[in-house]
């Protein structure tokens, strides 16, 4: 949501931001931006549309400002006003000599803004953002002797609400002023310069040695060094930490598109995801990020998930797992709901928030009120260094490699490993035998195989697709482990075809949406062969008697279930507990093409971002 790139050093600053902000399309925006200071001159350039757009319109900018080293960029997801070119980033001051862009939602810019048209300041976008460069230019101008570093923090010690934010002027022409409140900012150490961005995409090719903000920083970054401090004007120690992951791996690849590199990624990820942490042959799931907490959560009264989106739809499985292996109660929330309503927690429970970017604004309220009522609050998530990995007393990291397709994919198969393993390692000495351990290990440990022969299905699923693109509904029904499955494979067709689709309980089918079946109307059942099996043949006997069109994914070599859909995906046999694993790949892969076969922009689907860091 939202994608900011800085740059100062001794390179032109204009390409590499524009190659920076290319690198954050994946994030999902509506127009961009560039902002480059040569001297005493601040040149901006925006308009609605791609950075490739920008990039072609802006020749005789990048011409005239080729000697400039100094600048910042932004891609903008509309919150305050439509999508357009006044309404993109950035924003200059009345006098054109400071320039800012921002990630985030000011609260209180209605009062702001009035305050500020008061006293004549006039507002050019419909922003909230644009309210920040004015504040900032009223507190210079009565305050003329302090530099750009104290009269940005008194101008958020004014602001309500987040904010990812970098500042320029021509005041002082040879620094760039940054500062973070629930926007994540991560500024990257090159050799004699420095880049800032809203992740590390823009950053991988340049340097693999980074520093992350925290809530309530201000970073003041120069081309000798930077400089960190809290809003309070408190110097900050910051660890320098080291990317593990090369540009090659956010390039596609040779695939079309990102998101089906990362649904053909899925196997390694799996084993990615379980190296060094399951041992089949000792009956052994090590954890080492909970380690130090692991009896303590062995002993919670209850444990509550929170999550958005995909990873909530992880959660419900996380819960299934956690419930049927180690008999802890579970609760799966919205990670936006729980923040409002006076969630009962304690000293007793277990909260754990789940999210791919560690950024999830939601989610990160979620576990601030967590820690706040005396829970322990533990982290899953992908991104090394974010605010989820930093904030949680305990947490561990999926290792599933960059994610950039908005639509998540890979991430959902790390997270549902991930809480499986968890969920050993909270049965190992309780509920679970040391055999059943080596059963269940030994089975998860054969699934990156059989994700790779799922993904062999590719052109049969195509073949699916071309016949069902032109649907305007679509449900998935399924049971069991299977049930947040469809709700996921539901949610998938919708993200990147823009078809309405509904995930249920296949038993819930009778309690309303079957009234919508109709010849024209596809139904996918998850029908593996587990101990729901029986039911959801009958669930399809009805949808068959009303003339829906069925398509099934089922277990290889079913042939009740060949007799009764119009279409089976077949996939290898497993356990009920790890079916999901393989289930959602098929469901991925039609959802993908389903919506190349549209013309959709499966990458970046209309009006989403990959990280969603505001309300």
């Amino acid at each position: 949501m939202c994608g900011i790139v800085g740059y100062i050093g001794w390179q032109a600053a204009a390409p590499l931001l524009l190659q920076g902000l290319k690198r954050l399309e994946y994030r999902g925006y509506d127009s961009a931006g560039l902002a480059i200071l040569n001297g005493n001159r601040i040149s901006v350039i925006k308009q609605k549309g791609s950075v490739s757009t920008l990039e072609t319109d802006s020749v005789t900018f990048r011409a005239e400002m080729r000697d400039a080293t100094l600048g910042i960029g932004h891609t903008r997801w509309a919150t305050h006003g439509e999508p357009s070119d006044r309404n993109a980033h950035p924003f200059l001051n009345a006098s054109g000599d400071i320039a800012l862009i921002h990630n985030g939602i000011v609260e209180n810019f209605s009062v702001l803004k009035t305050e500020l048209l008061s006293e004549g300041y006039i507002f050019t976008s419909d922003t909230d953002s644009e309210v920040l460069v004015h504040l900032i230019d009223r507190i210079w101008k009565s305050n003329p002797s302090l530099d750009i570093e104290s009269v940005t923090r008194n101008a958020l010690r004014l602001v309500e609400g987040a904010y990812g934010l970098c500042i320029i002027s021509t005041r002082e022409p040879d620094r760039i002023v940054v500062a973070r409140k629930g926007s994540p900012l991560v500024i990257g150490i090159g050799n004699r310069e420095f880049f800032i961005a809203s992740d590390t995409a823009p950053i991988i090719e340049h340097t693999n040695k980074v520093v992350y903000l925290s809530d309530g920083e201000l970073a003041v970054i120069k081309r000798d060094g930077y400089s960190v401090k809290s809003i309070d004007n408190v110097a900050q120690d910051k660890t320098v930490t080291e990317l593990d992951f090369t540009l090659e791996k956010i390039e596609k690849g040779g695939f079309e598109h990102f998101m089906l590199k990362e649904i053909f990624e899925q196997p390694e990820v799996m084993n990615n995801v379980m190296r060094g942490r399951v041992h089949p042959e000792k009956g052994l799931v090590r954890l080492g990020g909970i380690i130090d907490y692991l009896d303590r959560m062995k002993q919670s009264k209850r444990i509550v998930i929170c999550a958005c989106g995909t990873s909530w739809h992880a959660a419900l499985i996380g819960k299934y797992l956690i419930e049927e292996f180690a008999r802890i109660p579970v609760e799966v929330d919205y990670a936006s709901e729980f923040r409002y309503r006076n969630p009962i927690v304690g000293i007793d429970d277990v909260v754990i928030v789940i999210s791919q970017s560690g950024e999830t604004a939601d989610t990160l309220a979620a576990l601030h009120v967590a820690k706040e009522k005396g829970a322990l609050v533990m982290g899953i998530c992908n991104v090394v260094g974010s605010t989820i990995a930093r904030e949680t007393l305990c947490g561990i990291y999926t290792h599933a490699g960059p994610e950039i397709g908005v639509a998540s994919t890979k991430a959902f198969t790390a997270q549902v490993i991930m809480l499986y393993m968890f969920a050993l390692a909270l049965s190992k000495g309780r509920t679970i035998s040391h055999d059943e351990m080596i059963l269940h290990l030994t089975e998860l440990s054969k699934i990156p195989e059989k994700a790779s022969r799922t993904l062999l299905l590719n052109t049969y699923i195509t073949d699916i697709a071309k016949l069902f693109k032109d649907a305007r509904n679509v449900l998935y029904l399924g049971r069991g482990y299977n049930f947040p499955v469809a709700l996921e494979g539901a949610l998938k067709l919708k993200e990147i075809s823009y078809i309405h689709a509904e995930g249920y309980p296949a038993a819930e089918m009778k309690h309303g949406p079957i009234a919508l079946i109709d010849e024209d109307m596809p139904v996918i059942f998850i029908a593996t062969q587990d101990n729901t099996y029986s039911k959801i043949l009958s669930n399809i006997e009805e949808v068959r008697s009303r003339k829906g069109r069925v398509i099934a994914i089922a277990n290889e070599g079913d042939k009740e279930i060949n007799r009764l859909a119009e279409y089976v995906i077949s996939i290898p046999h497993s356990s009920a507990p790890i079916t999901p694993l393989l289930t959602v790949i098929p469901l991925q892969l039609l959802a993908y093409h389903i919506a190349t076969l549209r013309g959709c922009n499966v990458d970046r689907p209309r009006n989403l971002a990959k990280s969603v860091t505001v309300e």
